[in-house]
């Protein structure tokens, strides 16, 4: 991160503000705000030295997007996101584990995070293994049980699952892999 002029992320995963909570860091604060600044005649000039909101954001008329992510920061602290991120990472490996061991799934991605990925009908060609696997995410949405999406790699049809539920723990990670499971094995039989 050092060596990056700039780099983005947002809040609405890890520290479950809503979803247009966005942040960018930029290095160079001029070159930021040349990109940034909107000037016309009827705004304000802010006073020298003051920070004028409209040099560091695209829209000049918002919500106070800050005060969500301010408010998770100061009720969970440094150890309770830590302990967030800790108990999705954890789920998302507990998923993945579950779901591995099933003949026919496989899990592509290393589980390093909070993201799974994976394929089914890891025997069939390439056409019905995508078939299925979006059979598989279509009964899993019309299930309900957990809220999942598809997403392509490499070309090719697969489930994403992104583990941010902060209240996520080992019985719903365990409940999610077995609704995974039992939705794979439904459509496989329907094959």
């Amino acid at each position: 991160m050092e060596l990056a002029d700039s780099w983005a992320t947002d809040g609405h995963k890890w520290l479950q503000t809503p979803y247009d909570s966005g942040y960018a860091i930029v290095k160079d604060e001029v070159a930021h705000r040349r990109a940034m600044t909107i000037a016309a005649s009827y705004l304000p000039i802010a006073q020298e030295g003051d920070r004028d909101p409209s040099h560091y954001v695209p829209e000049l008329s918002r919500r106070a997007r800050g005060f969500a992510t301010w408010a998770m920061l100061k009720h969970l602290g440094r150890s309770g996101i830590g302990t967030l991120i800790d108990r999705c990472c954890l789920a998302a490996r507990t998923i993945s584990k579950r779901i591995s061991r099933e003949p026919g799934i496989k899990v592509v991605n290393d589980v390093v995070l909070n993201q799974v990925v994976c394929r089914f009908g890891a025997e069939l060609s390439l056409i019905d293994a995508d078939d299925l696997t979006r059979r598989v995410i279509n009964r899993l949405q019309r299930d309900g049980i957990i809220f999942v999406a598809g997403a392509k790699w490499r070309g090719r049809e697969v489930l994403r699952i992104s583990v941010c539920n902060y209240e996520i723990d080992a019985k719903e990670a365990v409940l999610a892999a077995e609704a995974i499971v039992a939705a794979f094995d439904r459509e496989r039989s329907a094959s």
